[in-house]
């Protein structure tokens, strides 16, 4: 008899984990993920832990600045996991196991507010420097003006790339089509790969709180209505491309946010195709719910939801202020994470060392 999330992977899901925990990695390689990610948040909680301290001591004692630290790390721990999934990647001729390498949030940090030539062009530089030798290696790109603007250039470099921060169409029709210009500037599409991260339980938060006179059957759909019909566009897109590999949705931020829901909410409604990156919490939990999933992510619900839906909620409003608190929750972590790691700097600094 299969787990839930065997079933989940049997009925067409790719499953990913939110996270590069070498203990995650390993359970959830034997619950069938094939993939996973990593942020500034993720690599935080795994420091707070202790368990990196001498990981950390050493690129320490390099002499190294915060921020060097943070790089060496991070960039540490998506290569042990991208050796856990290159199997996984070789397997699928690289239609899988993947592992998301975050650039720089800061560049989109609003106290700075770069110029968005400077972060066009400071996004195209890293790119190409974290995906330089790596095979199963993505590299994440927000879909903000810079991050857009930095698209076609990646694609056609040969870069990898998962776009990050989408909660409507039209970043992500503006993000794919750069990535397609960009990679029919290529000499040959064979190993050609993206995915368009679209973010699901911000939706619902916002509506709740925004939209309260959607009715109960409405409210807490918005997420899922608008990641499937993105999805739909997507498989029409790519269908007469010709390509070996799959250009392909990520259903993220599929952890739920409100007590009532249950919480394979996301998880099922998603089920059968392309890629979902769930939280560890997140799988555990479905992995202990005893379910079968079956093909869901092309099932809408009622007309009448859907004519509520379209009716009340301000679909341009809605991405103008998640992706306002987007920004924020972009640049945030990556300044929490170079606080904690000076204050271990200080902990983990010999007695007497200057």
């Amino acid at each position: 008899m299969l787990t839930p999330l065997q079933s989940l992977v049997q009925c067409g899901t790719k499953l990913w984990l939110d996270s590069v925990d070498p203990d995650e990695v390993k359970r959830n390689l034997a619950w069938g993920a094939t993939g996973a990610t990593s942020n500034p948040i993720i690599i935080a909680d795994l420091i707070k832990t202790g368990r990196f301290n001498d990981k950390l001591a050493r690129l320490l004692a390099k002499g190294l600045s915060d921020v060097d630290v943070a790089w060496e790390l991070t960039d540490s721990l998506v290569r042990d996991a991208q050796a856990a999934f290159l199997p996984a990647w070789q397997a699928s001729h690289g239609d899988t196991g993947y592992v998301s390498f975050e650039l720089d949030p800061l560049l989109e940090d609003p106290a700075v507010n770069l110029p968005l030539e400077a972060r066009k062009t400071r996004y195209i530089e890293l790119g190409k420097r974290w995906s330089e030798g790596h095979q199963n290696r993505m590299i994440k790109v927000p879909a903000t003006p810079g991050g857009l603007a930095a698209l076609e250039d990646l694609a056609a470099a040969g870069v990898t790339l998962n776009v990050t921060l989408v909660f409507s169409d039209q970043q992500y029709i503006a993000a794919r089509d750069a990535i397609w210009r960009g990679a029919q500037r290529r000499r040959s599409l064979d190993g050609f790969k993206s995915v368009y991260s679209i973010f699901v339980s911000r939706l619902d938060v916002y509506t709740e709180k925004h939209v309260p006179q959607l009715s109960p059957k409405a409210q807490g759909m918005v997420g899922i209505v608008n990641a499937k019909r993105i999805w739909k566009m997507n498989q029409k897109f790519w269908e007469d491309k010709r390509l070996k590999l799959k250009q392909e949705m990520i259903f993220a931020s599929t952890g739920t946010k409100r007590p009532e829901d249950p919480p394979w909410k996301y998880v099922e409604a998603f089920a059968g195709s392309d890629i979902e990156t769930n939280p560890p919490a997140t799988n555990d939990l479905v992995q202990a719910s005893g379910r079968t999933f079956t093909r869901q992510v092309d099932k809408l619900p009622p007309a009448e939801i859907l004519a509520e839906i379209d009716g009340l909620v301000d679909m341009e409003k809605l991405e103008k202020t998640l992706m306002e608190e987007g920004i924020k929750k972009f640049a945030d972590p990556q300044k929490a994470l170079l606080a904690l790691i000076a204050t271990k700097r200080q902990e983990l600094q010999p007695v007497g060392a200057k």
